[in-house]
């Protein structure tokens, strides 16, 4: 298929106000302006003239689908994984959809210095869970594992109950870990002399060497460079999220090249920790070569308000082409997955929304939300339209809560 004439969005370059994107097989074949594009004599041919289109949009950290981590028999859970806890029907993915979503990282929450495995999520319609993983080439699930620091983890005993505990409880897990790995390796091809499997110790070794990325829950400047610390001792990847008061050690994380996930509110509320948050953060961190991109937290922010984020970091003083590569390629390159998703590039995944006007603009619209070169949202759907607006029973999975739906009951009022 080919959506014609709309302004294009590629985020890796400049607007084509008259544009073409050629999909076949779920993937991008060619964009471009109209008349330098070729499309295929038996493509359909959607007609996308005054709409604009770009690439759907990337949660670098979402809680949707009703998932829980870890419990509270310990601090550090990394052998939990989120995706046993998953809701694939919940209401959560429908409205994600509607705001234009097509990729989220779903998470545990941030009671936890570890609280498991999150999971990297294609917003494809779904029976099962596994309808919407992320796998790598030789099928391994991909995600990330959650950490967090600051009050959130402060509790009773065996918990932290202050920011010196709740670091020395990490290192001494990574340590474990460490030693872990040594008796793996010395033990060679002798059975005998192995240790015994430790899902525990396989999740942290997955960080220790590489493979999977934390993303890391702190908001205060002093827990960020905590977490660098901690990244610096033990060589693993990381993604810092909320980040609060990034903007006072914006220095600090140029040096250190520290990606961060930036959530952006106009009223924080009810976290002291938050307290400094600014709408500025993304300005300050583009200024200083700091890797940002924005998140949204859900339920803490609306996803269907997502392109609000970028407005308001624009507002702040971020440029726009930054702002929206943070809804898109930025968070792409965070869960190492630009290869595939984050911008309109000929290879990469056909996931792709339709605005009716600017993106930045108040009273734009998702039209419609493809993954894949599926249409998984069509606001003039009136099913799909309810979770675009809101309204009685948007949140709601029962038919019973969304009868205003109901053909036949419209046609009886």
């Amino acid at each position: 298929m080919a959506f014609v004439g709309g302004r294009v969005l590629p985020i890796t370059g400049p607007a084509i106000e008259q544009g073409t994107v050629v999909v076949a097989a779920g993937k991008i074949v060619a964009v471009g302006p109209v008349a330098a594009t070729v499309v295929p004599p038996d493509a359909e041919r959607i007609d996308a003239t005054g709409k604009v289109i770009m690439p759907g949009l990337v949660d670098t950290h979402s809680h949707v689908g009703g998932g829980w981590g870890g419990d509270a028999s310990s601090p550090i859970q990394p052998d939990v994984r989120i995706l046993d806890s998953i809701n694939v029907r919940d209401a959560g993915f429908r409205k994600c959809r509607a705001g234009g979503l097509t990729t989220l990282n779903i998470m545990p929450g941030s009671g936890h210095l570890l609280s498991g495995q999150t999971i990297y999520a294609k917003l494809r319609g779904a029976d099962t869970i596994d309808d919407i993983l992320y796998r790598d080439t030789d099928g391994r699930i991909l995600g990330g594992m959650k950490m967090a620091n600051g009050t959130n983890s402060q509790k009773e005993p065996p918990f932290p109950g202050t920011r010196s505990k709740s670091a020395a409880l990490v290192r001494q897990k990574f340590l474990k870990a460490l030693d872990y790995r040594r008796k793996l390796e010395s033990s060679g091809d002798d059975d005998a002399k192995r240790p015994d499997r430790d899902l525990e110790m396989e999740g942290l070794l997955d960080v220790l060497d590489g493979r999977t990325i934390v993303h890391h829950h702190a908001h205060r400047a002093d827990d960020l460079l905590t977490v660098l610390r901690l990244r610096d001792e033990f060589g693993f990847k990381v993604v810092l999220h909320h980040a609060s008061e990034a903007w006072k050690v914006a220095g600090e994380l140029a040096k250190a090249q520290a990606p961060c996930s930036v959530i952006v509110v106009d009223a924080p509320g009810g976290k002291i920790e938050a307290m400094d948050m600014s709408l500025a953060t993304g300005a300050v961190l583009e200024q200083a070569g700091v890797p940002c991109a924005f998140h949204t937290d859900d339920p803490v922010t609306d996803s269907r308000l997502f392109l609000r984020t970028a407005a308001l970091a624009v507002r702040a003083g971020m440029s726009r082409d930054k702002a929206l590569e943070a809804l898109t390629l930025a968070g792409a390159k965070m869960l190492d997955l630009d290869g595939r998703i984050g911008s309109l590039e000929p290879g990469k995944d056909a996931d792709l929304i339709l605005l009716s006007g600017d993106p930045l603009a108040l009273r734009t619209k998702v039209l419609q939300t493809w993954v894949e070169g599926r249409k998984v949202f069509d606001r003039e759907d009136p099913d799909d339209r309810l979770f675009a607006v809101g309204g009685y029973g948007a949140s709601r999975d029962q038919t019973a809560h969304a009868c205003c739906t109901d053909a036949r009951m419209a046609e009886t009022r």
